[in-house]
This record gives C-alpha cells, structure tokens and sequence, in this order.
C-alpha cells in the first residue's frame, strides 16, 4: 500500500534521527544546550508548514504528498552539510517544515483514500510509523558501528524517501474538491478544534514516554541502559498493537476508543512514573501505548468523513502538532516543581478531557 510505505520511509529518518544525535554532537563539537537550541528549530519550521500545506493540498493530495517527500528527503541529505550550530539549525528548520507538510499531505491523501475506497486505513497506515521507528534506531546505530559517518546515513535514509515516492504512481485519486460556505466552514473549524484538542492531549503523553522514559528508568529505578533503552521500544510496540488491533475489530465506536484511552492510558502513564521499579514502570508504558494508539488514527478518520474538504483533516493534524511543542515544556516545568515520576504520573489527567468527551456521546461535527 502506497500510504503505509510514505508513512514507514518518513518514519526511517525520525526514528534514526535520535541514534545520530550522540555522533552529530561529536562531529560538529557543540554543547547540549547548542544542540538544544538546534532542535527547537523543528516545530518553529513545522508550524507554519502545516498551516500552508493544507491550503495548498486539498484537492491535489497525491502530487503534494510526493513533492513534500522529495522536499524532504533534500532537506534530510542537508543536514550532513552543516558544519556548525547555526547550519544544522537553520538544516532542522527545513527538515521541520518539510516533515510538517508531509504530515498534513499524508494524512489528506489517506482520509481522500477512506472516502474514494471506502476502505479503513488510518490505523494500518499510521501503524506503519512506530514499526519503522523501532526497527531504523538499531539499524542505525549498526550502519554507525561499521564506520558509516552521519553524512552517510543521512544519504541513505534521504534516498530512501525519494524512492518511496515512486510507489504513489499506484495510489488512484480523483482530483478536486467542494469548499464549505462560510458557515459551514466556522463549524468544520469549530469540530477541528474539539478534535485537534483531544489528539493533542494524546501527543503531550506519547511525547513524554518518548524524550523521558529513559531517564526515567536509569536515574529513578536504577535500571542498566540497555534495560532503560527498552522503554520507547515497548510504548511503540504497544502503540502498533492498538492500532492493529482497532483495525481488526468491528468498527468501534469513537466513543469506545475514548473511554478506553482515558482510563487505561491515563492509569498508564500514572504506574509508569508512580511504579515501585522498572517492572512496573515499563508495563505502565505498555499498557499507555497500547490504550492511547488507536486514538489519534480514529479521531483524523472521523474527520475525514465528516468533511470532504480536508478542511477538518487539515485543521486536526495541525492543532494536534501543539502536543509534541508543548511537551517538553510541561513535563520539563512539572519536573521542575514535582520530580520526574510525579509529573509524568500527572499526564494522566490528560485523560479527562477523553472521558470528558466519551461521556457526551455525540458527534463532533
């Protein structure tokens, strides 16, 4: 399936991305805060992305998905010509615009594919991301044991992408599409928000178990850095079953999916930080994953059938990114004023505004 192939080659970068970092530091000879700084230029450049992406795809999803994934795969080879802070920031504000107009073109062109087909496939296709994420960290660190420089990799996987692009020669699309009146297009915005909202409470947890899970285990559970490493590995593993497994289901209701991902993400990402040991932290990120997946896949493809502009597409994707901004922030300040175990165990209350919302039991749009 051409979607879940774009979605697994965007995944290889990201998922390597994090095993590069240690040598990308060395080879340029810059400080962590240098890096630091480096990094925040990737939601300063998707931001903006995203928002002009919908505008511009609605309607051509197939040639703006495969010009944002050649856009991408040269602003990925660009990182290995930075040669000092400033170039591998200004590199990662590409590479942040770029990965933030491919989302918004994928997930168009996978909600325009539900519509066309009738097909359920934002649950396989955004599967298809932490698999890949899983398998392309270790892949990467062993292309690094044998010698490859970053520059190198950074080639392949950029290859990889243009490659992938050629499998959407086989993704049939029709062309063109309705804009709402005025009205109608306050209420799409009105649901994107709602929805948006909700997808972003799931991102601030999945952000968090990605960037501290880690920490966690080493400095507050006294577990070996292979043991610590384990933890991103379980929460996308869990996070692929959830999504595998509401895809095999019966249609759920969305309804369901928000019970289910309240309670048993929320109580999740509580036993992770509040555990007595390892055992118990890492089952807490298992069980987080495995109830939270679903939810973001579900909530775009209820929009896309809501709305056959891409208006509510468009407008989720884009609200939901705030998630993956605001996370670093909060749980660094949490932190700050709770200790890290607390202040992950808060993120749980993230769930409410699910339980909130399977509570009302209506439709969004």
């Amino acid at each position: 399936m051409p979607l879940i192939a774009v979605c697994a080659a965007w995944a290889v970068f990201w998922g390597s991305w994090s095993a590069l970092l240690p040598a990308i530091k060395g080879e340029l000879g810059i400080t962590a805060g240098d890096l630091g700084l480096a990094l925040s230029a990737v939601p300063v450049g998707a931001l903006p992305a995203m928002a002009l992406a919908g505008r511009l795809a609605r309607g051509r999803e197939r040639a703006a998905l495969a010009t944002t994934m050649i856009l991408f795969a040269l602003a990925v080879a660009g990182i290995g010509a930075a040669t000092t802070g400033w170039q591998l920031a200004l590199a990662l504000l590409l590479v942040g615009a770029t990965s933030g107009a491919l989302d918004i073109a994928l997930n168009l062109a996978t909600g325009r594919t539900e519509r066309e087909t009738g097909r359920r496939l934002f649950q396989p296709v955004h599967a298809a991301f932490p698999v890949a994420v899983i398998a392309a960290a270790p892949l990467t660190g062993l292309a690094r044991s044998y010698g490859l420089s970053v520059a190198t990799v950074l080639l392949i996987i950029a290859l990889i992408v243009a490659a992938t692009t050629l499998t959407l020669l086989a993704l049939p699309l029709g062309r063109g599409l309705t804009e709402p009146a005025g009205g109608d297009r306050r209420r799409l915005w009105g649901a994107a928000v709602v929805l948006g909202a909700l997808a972003a409470c799931v991102l601030i947890i999945e952000n968090s178990v990605e960037q501290w899970s880690v920490l966690l285990l080493e400095e507050h559970r006294g577990a070996t850095p292979l043991l610590a490493s384990a933890a991103p590995a379980i929460y996308m593993a869990a996070l692929t079953a959830g999504r595998l497994l509401a895809q095999a289901l019966p249609r759920v209701p969305l309804r369901v999916l928000y019970l289910v991902a309240g309670v048993g993400g929320g109580a999740g990402i509580a036993l992770a930080g509040l555990g007595g040991g390892a055992a118990a932290s890492l089952a807490g990120f298992g069980l987080t994953g495995l109830a939270l997946g679903p939810v973001v896949p579900a909530l775009l493809s209820r929009a896309a059938a809501d709305d056959p502009s891409g208006t509510m597409v468009w407008g989720v994707s884009t609200i939901s990114y705030t998630g993956f901004v605001i996370s670093p922030l909060l749980v660094a300040g949490l932190s700050g004023w709770l200790g890290l175990p607390a202040a992950l165990a808060a993120l749980g209350l993230l769930g409410l505004p699910l339980l909130v919302r399977a509570a009302a039991g209506r439709r969004p749009a």
